[in-house]
């Protein structure tokens, strides 16, 4: 910490030199007309010792520094890459190169020149005219070991961006990855919406809701936890397809794959059932893995995820029953299901039903064991509230979860549209949440009424972006693929 006092007291000095001198530190402007990319498209041919006289004017800021008197070699670093600078005296002049020699490490400037290879093959801009843009006040990283500390770099992370390459890549690789599912949905006709992010009704998944309050209308107000209630009154408005790029918000804990605001892409596609939204959602990851990677095969935190050929399918009990050798298929009793848990070791509530024990066991014992794209389908009814019920079978409802890499990805339903099975799962929710069930969901009866008018059979998919992103740049967590994440606010 000293030595960051030190070199900032320092460069408030030379910030003071140059307003003295009369140099702007801060201009309003600089017009460039190419950037590192540009410049190594256009004269990356040349050969070593070869110059083009084309005058190239660009922007960036100062990475490294080498004065070796009369010259200088410097990187210069923008938003497409770096390159190397020659400064000297004699191109430039006595008093600008002066100026120069005062220049920091992440000082931003502008420059025109000529570009040459040097000798070593380096392709490199002879300047011809330097102009500072901003002084930095603040040191950047050393050199050699750069930005390393995890909690430091997503609190700061400008300076991760400048420091490490390797970041900025990553979220362009997640702007791709956004453009392609809007290329893929508008394509198939789907139309893009904006639904609500503060909702009088917390409504659409099990979760516990951040709470404010507006006081013009004097009434509580939630932050979205899922669209999927409002997308889905649009169904009923005759929207027939319709997907939100979406924030959502929840009130949970923080983890290596938890966030309380996340990204999520959720679609709705009338006239579709479970089975249709499952072909669209494999189309979708895989087209974005290919776009993104130029292949079908991506290394996640020491696996191959491969998403060529076909992907495993397996009902949740099915799922239970291969990896943990616990049968549920030919049905169990409470107690008999509880016994099974307590044998595997996995904790339940005294209140926890057959159903809640199961998905327990399925969530402590077998998503971990998920690496390769799988499909868990066929839930119980009871955790699915939203979900239509399975032909034959009351019990079970048209629902399946999407895992890679051990972790679920997406989530879909063949969409319940009976008005009156819809009030009572919902009824019965609102029993959960009086017994001290925070996540069970709240009676809407303006959805209930908008199912009235009547909402055609239709498939719904969520996906989640951040975890998507995770797996493609094998991103060990989820605050590597957030541009801010959330943390706790700095101790004094």
């Amino acid at each position: 910490m000293e030595e960051l006092n030190d070199q900032y007291v320092q460069r408030r000095k030379k910030l003071e030199d140059l307003e003295a001198r009369q140099v702007d530190p801060y201009p309003n402007k600089f017009e460039s007309t190419f950037n590192t990319a540009a410049i190594r498209k256009q004269f990356g041919h040349l050969t070593r010792e070869a110059e083009d006289p084309t005058m190239v004017v660009l922007a960036g800021r100062i990475m490294t520094m080498r004065l070796m008197g009369k010259a200088c070699f410097a990187t210069l670093k923008d938003a497409r890459g770096r390159i190397q600078i020659y400064v000297c005296q004699d191109k430039i002049g006595e008093p600008e190169y002066a100026l120069f020699k005062t220049l920091d490490r992440g000082d931003i400037i502008g420059l025109a020149g000529s570009v040459f290879c040097t000798r070593t093959g380096e392709l490199t801009i002879m300047a011809q005219k330097v102009t500072l843009l901003a002084k930095a006040l603040r040191p950047l990283p050393e050199k050699w070991h750069g930005l390393k500390d995890l909690e430091t770099r997503y609190r700061q992370r400008y300076v991760d961006l400048i420091a490490n390459d390797e970041v900025a890549e990553i979220f362009r690789i997640r702007s791709k990855v956004i453009k392609t599912m809007r290329g893929i949905l508008e394509g198939r006709d789907f139309l893009e919406v904006e639904t609500p992010m503060m909702q009088s009704i917390a409504g659409g998944a099990a979760a516990k809701p951040f709470v404010t309050h507006h006081k013009a209308l004097d009434i509580d107000l939630y932050l979205r936890i899922a669209p999927e209630l409002y997308l889905k009154r649009l169904m009923v408005g005759g929207l027939e397809r319709v997907y939100e790029i979406n924030r959502n918000f929840r009130n949970e804990g923080i983890s290596t794959r938890h966030n309380p605001e996340f990204t999520m892409i959720e679609l709705y596609q009338a006239y579709a059932d479970y089975n249709q939204i499952m072909d669209l959602c494999r189309e979708m990851i895989t087209t974005v893995v290919k776009e993104s990677t130029g292949q079908l095969e991506v290394e996640y935190q020491g696996n191959i995820i491969v998403f060529s050929g076909d992907w495993k399918r397996l009902t949740l009990l099915e799922a239970v029953k291969e990896y943990t050798g616990a049968d549920f298929i030919a049905g169990k009793t409470l107690e008999e299901t509880r016994k099974i848990a307590r044998d595997l070791n996995v904790p339940f509530a005294q209140q926890d039903t057959k159903n809640k024990i199961i998905n327990t066991i399925f969530e402590e014992l077998v998503e971990g064991k998920l690496i390769q794209p799988t499909f868990i389908c066929d839930y119980p009814v009871e955790l699915s509230p939203l979900a239509k019920n399975a032909k034959g079978n009351p019990d079970v409802v048209e629902r399946f979860e999407l895992f890679i890499g051990a972790q679920e990805l997406a989530n879909a339903y063949s969409e319940l549209n009976d008005p009156l099975e819809q009030r009572k799962r919902m009824e019965q929710q609102l029993k959960e949440r009086e017994r001290g069930d925070e996540e069970a969901q709240m009676l809407d009866e303006d959805y209930i009424r908008a199912l009235e008018y009547g909402m055609p059979p239709c498939g719904g998919l969520g996906i989640g972006i951040d975890r998507l992103i995770m797996v493609i740049t094998n991103s060990a967590s989820i605050r590597d693929v957030i541009l801010f994440p959330q943390m706790r606010p700095e101790t004094k």
